[in-house]
């Protein structure tokens, strides 16, 4: 679920590279998640609720019956594909982030989850290895993305408010789609927003537009329509460290934008609406403890922690991020600490990608409700 460097020089043509074929989207297997069928979103997302007395209840799951609003969502870098590109084989690991990061947002629109041939994660690590000869390709990836995407278009949105999401790599491909499809043109008015997460979005210092858009601004308002949602997390005393490839960029011009879906207009560190894994955040953090000291085994594959985390977007030296608090209490039973760090196979954790593996999870509910409130506002 790892972040990838792209180079997507010419993305903004219109003209199909040389020796490109698109995935044939009419396929049925080309998309993870469809309306109206059983699939990678159709599955058991009851959760956990973990108070801080030790005490629990389950939250029951419900898909919503007929949403007015479709999600279109990106994946980010998973696949563990030979190559440097992935095939269209939906594998576990694909599966596995839809459960973890899109899934749950049936309860509040249609979703649409399209398999691309991503820049693989075996290509990633051979990256950050050394290894530049990967043949990774990540202009065949947008443009299998802006595919589906105009294939979506034009068979299913039939003039429906859409949400775009994406995650890393998949925040990566939505960015230049919305650079080079929907900033500044018709499709703005039908998009209630954009969440590029775990990625550098950016804009100019004190001001929403001239950065990553001309015309598409940070959200600011739970009933703001045609803007953006972005952040990359870190834990609140574990900044960004120097070097550190989120939060910072080159141009003094430019800063990462942070948006908090919790308190979109900035002013507290806010509660966070967070869905975890019961057992841990993917294969690169360090598995989780029990949630509850001398407690029942969790069943569900998911919890809730209510008053355990909070967020809030810092803007210091060290970057412009979503500073993530942990607010354990050893007096009481529940767990005082949640893993999400980025740990390599001997236990190192890397400061530099801080809790990228959280960066939806951490604040899924906030995400989901905002989609509620735009797609409210939106029909007014």
């Amino acid at each position: 679920m790892l972040f990838t460097t792209l180079v997507l020089a010419g993305a903004a043509s219109l003209a199909q590279p040389a020796g490109y074929t698109p995935p044939n989207y009419d396929a049925a297997e080309n998309w993870l998640c469809r309306p109206g069928r059983e699939d990678a979103c159709t599955i058991d997302l009851d959760t956990t609720i973990v108070h801080a007395d030790g005490t629990t209840e389950i939250e029951t799951y419900e898909a919503a019956d007929d949403p007015a609003v479709d999600c279109f969502y990106v994946y980010p870098t998973v696949s563990n594909d030979p190559g440097g590109n992935s095939d269209l084989v939906a594998n576990d690991e694909e599966n596995r982030v839809i459960a973890a990061q899109f899934a749950r947002f049936g309860s509040v629109c249609r979703t649409f989850a399209p398999m691309y041939r991503q820049v693989t994660l075996t290509a990633l690590r051979q990256m950050m290895a050394g290894n530049t000869e990967t043949g990774a390709d990540g202009m065949q990836a947008y443009m299998d993305v802006r595919a589906s995407f105009a294939h979506y278009l034009e068979h299913d949105n039939n003039g429906r408010p859409f949400v775009l999401i994406g995650h890393s790599q998949g925040a990566r491909m939505l960015e230049a789609l919305v650079k080079n499809e929907i900033d500044g043109q018709p499709a703005q008015e039908r998009m209630l927003s954009a969440m590029l997460i775990g990625f550098n979005v950016t804009t100019p210092v004190d001001a929403p537009l001239g950065g990553s858009f001309e015309a598409v601004p940070p959200c600011a308002a739970p009933d703001d329509t045609g803007c953006f949602i972005g952040y990359v997390t870190f834990r609140a005393d574990a900044p960004p460290p120097e070097g550190s490839r989120f939060g910072k960029v080159s141009d003094p011009a430019l800063e990462v934008a942070c948006t908090n879906p919790a308190d979109l207009a900035g002013n507290a560190d806010a509660p966070l609406g967070a869905y975890l894994a019961t057992g841990g955040a993917f294969t690169s953090s360090a598995e989780a403890g029990p949630w509850i000291e001398d407690g029942p085994e969790i069943e569900t594959d998911y919890v809730r922690v209510p008053g355990l985390l909070t967020g809030e977007c810092v803007n210091s030296e060290a970057g412009h991020y979503f500073a993530v608090t942990v607010h354990g209490d050893p007096d009481d039973p529940r767990a005082d600490d949640i893993v999400g760090d980025v740990v390599t196979p001997d236990g190192i954790i890397l400061a530099d990608w801080g809790l990228h593996l959280l960066d939806v999870g951490i604040a899924q509910a906030d995400l989901i409700d905002l989609v509620e409130s735009q797609a409210a506002a939106y029909g007014r």
